[in-house]
């Protein structure tokens, strides 16, 4: 693709476009009616300092997403490099949380407590955000480590690689 070509306005070139901005990589953990659910997510991002608020936007055409809009609590684990592999477990025909090592907060959350960074939160606001949801939560707990990032950029997810 020449440097500079447009693009036309419509899914694909979207994707093509949105995908030139790397972003983090988070798993979003709720507690489901048959259990532990997980969402992984690169949408998401802070909103304010006070009081703490953090975003992230589910696709509606998820099979998990009445799940996370009826959700009351979630966590968003920024996962580390090492954590790639979580990826797949948390697709549409992953094994989620099945034999994966994690604890159930006061709330009832299921948290992975090797993850990067977590932000353990109660729902806020959510908004219509065309074909996802934008949700907003209030920052209960916060939880870090140190570790690379793990990055997605045009399709594929990998770390800074310097």
């Amino acid at each position: 693709m020449p440097d500079g070509t447009p693009l036309p306005i419509d899914s694909r070139g979207l994707r093509d476009a949105f995908g030139r901005f790397a972003t983090g990589v988070c798993l979003v953990t709720t507690m489901g009616p048959d259990g532990p659910v997980g969402f992984a997510a690169n949408s998401f991002s802070s909103v304010s300092l006070d009081p703490p608020l953090v975003l992230w936007s589910p696709a509606k055409a998820s099979r998990r997403f009445g799940v996370f809009t009826a959700a009351t609590h979630y966590a968003i684990h920024v996962l580390g490099v090492e954590q790639a592999d979580w990826i797949p477990r948390f697709a549409r025909t992953g094994e989620g949380f099945a034999g994966l090592d994690h604890v159930v907060t006061d709330e009832g959350l299921p948290v992975l407590p090797t993850a990067l960074a977590r932000f353990d939160c109660a729902a806020h606001a959510a908004h219509d955000g065309g074909d996802h949801a934008i949700l907003v939560g209030r920052v209960l707990r916060v939880t870090v480590r140190d570790g690379e990032p793990l990055i997605f950029s045009q399709g594929r997810y990998g770390g800074f690689g310097g």
